[in-house]
């Protein structure tokens, strides 16, 4: 079949990986850039470019498309960026602008659905459940979401919006969200959610780490209250997919998915809180590492 391409667009920074085949995911070259999004829209695209010009140079194989996973939707309607917390894309033609600057076709989907299909299709699904046809993958960090995917393929739903669990209402505690509601989950269960969340009790920053070290030594209230701040709402957000969907497997990725009471205590809380009287679905740690996003893009 040959080599793949893959860009992850990011918040802080843009990596691009040639893969030597989709179904032999050995790399011939990954490299990144930074973002640089304070320098606006015309900057991005010119940093997506130069990667692929680097790649180009650095491989000497020359792509005929190119997968790219983005923050936020692709509108299907209006084929213009929505929902991005890298603002300043929201509302721009990204597709068609890249397909320009690089004269060539570009896949693109959320960067959650990408992070689902590289775990379904090359990580701990194919490992653990190659048999699964419903798969939920969550991305818990900077921010919160979700990506769907049924028999092999994403699922994008007509507005765009399949698996944006990250923007269900959960708790107006969070506050206000960026995308100008309140109660997002977002809110209440990122990584930074969490850490202003100890603030406030403590005046302290600290960060989730470091939170939930002091909640295993019992010592610091406000640890406590915050971890169990995240398994509370965890449980009650991943028992409401879990009742929408029934997926064979859910899988947890982005920073948080780090905090291994996830696995035990916060698949107790989803168990008080689905649908049926015991807990079936596998809740699975990611294979992949960071290299989840920017595969899951070489699959598109």
């Amino acid at each position: 079949m040959g080599p793949v391409w893959g860009i992850d667009l990011g918040g802080t920074k843009i990596e691009g990986v040639v893969l030597e085949d989709p179904n032999n995911p050995v790399v011939l070259k990954r490299l990144r850039v930074a973002t640089e999004k304070e320098k606006g829209y015309q900057h991005i695209i010119g940093q997506i470019v130069k990667l692929v010009e680097v790649l180009m140079a650095e491989t000497g194989v020359k792509p005929h498309k190119i997968g790219i996973g983005t923050p936020g939707t692709l509108e299907p309607s209006t084929q213009t960026m929505k929902n991005s917390n890298t603002t300043v894309i929201n509302g721009k033609y990204l597709k068609r602008d890249l397909e320009r600057a690089l004269s060539m076709p570009v896949s693109m989907a959320n960067d959650a659905n990408c992070f689902a299909i590289a775990e379904t299709k090359l990580g701990v699904v194919k490992e653990e459940l190659p048999d699964a046809k419903v798969v939920f993958g969550v991305i818990m960090g900077t921010g919160v979401g979700g990506g769907l995917v049924v028999n092999g393929q994403v699922i994008n739903g007509k507005q765009g919006i399949a698996g944006e669990w990250g923007h269900s209402f959960m708790d107006t505690s969070g506050g206000k969200c960026y995308c100008g509601k309140v109660g997002c989950t977002e809110t209440i269960i990122s990584g930074p959610s969490l850490e202003r969340f100890y603030f406030e009790k403590m005046g302290i920053e600290k960060s989730l780490p470091e939170i939930v070290g002091l909640y295993r030594e019992g010592n610091d209230e406000a640890a406590t209250q915050t971890v169990q701040r995240l398994l509370k709402f965890f449980g009650q957000g991943i028992a409401s997919i879990i009742n929408m969907i029934d997926p064979d497997a859910v899988i947890i990725g982005g920073g948080v998915s780090k905090v291994d009471l996830l696995y035990d205590e916060g698949v107790k809380s989803i168990e008080q809180h689905v649908f049926n009287h015991r807990l079936e679905t596998p809740v699975l740690r990611p294979r992949l590492g960071d290299s989840a996003g920017v595969f899951g893009a070489a699959l598109l």
